[in-house]
């Protein structure tokens, strides 16, 4: 079975690759989480955050955006000593940050998955990439989307963490033509 090359040997890997990446997830819940382990992931690979992954759902209430607002310094403090997640003060405090502008684009939108799904007009953007160079780090939409998510507040939401977010949650489907996940290998 043919998988995009990026995937190493590593089962979580192959199982992250196989049954989440490139596929279309609505879940307001599930989209904050993915949407802070991406921003974790800046200047760090992506295996280091799967790695971590179900810590980071531990420590963090499940990404449990109305609890998350309420962190206290104690709770921080906690968060920066815990050696199961990136221990930067900034990216934790993001996650706060994040929470808060999350609930209020809940509240004007209905759902954080509506709002983040208009960027795509609410269907993925299938991409025909034949090799793994292909893929671009950023597009003009992550470019928008980014922009967009600073203004209502967000951190750690960069064009490039912008992109690798649409990529984990479905919005865009960049697996190689080659991959058995391609749409048009179903």
């Amino acid at each position: 079975m043919k998988r995009c090359d990026w995937v190493t040997k590593e089962q979580l890997y192959i199982d992250y690759h196989d049954k989440e990446w490139g596929v279309p997830l609505y879940d307001d819940r599930q989209l904050f989480e993915m949407l802070c382990l991406e921003g974790a992931q800046a200047g760090l690979s992506w295996w280091t955050i799967l790695q971590k992954r179900e810590n980071y759902r531990k420590v963090f209430d499940e990404f449990d955006a109305e609890k998350i607002i309420n962190y206290t310094d104690e709770k921080i403090k906690s968060l920066l000593e815990d050696p199961g997640i990136v221990r930067n003060r900034l990216k934790v405090q993001s996650v706060i940050t994040n929470a808060r502008s999350f609930l209020k684009l809940q509240q004007e939108h209905g759902s954080f998955s509506n709002y983040i799904w208009s960027f795509v007009d609410h269907k993925p953007l299938i991409n025909e990439w034949v090799s793994k160079n292909e893929v671009p780090a950023t597009t003009e939409l992550s470019d928008r989307m980014s922009k967009q998510l600073k203004k209502d507040g967000f951190k750690f939401v960069g064009s490039t963490i912008c992109y690798s977010f649409m990529q984990a949650v479905g919005m865009v489907n960049d697996h190689t033509l080659d991959c058995f996940c391609h749409p048009s290998n179903k």
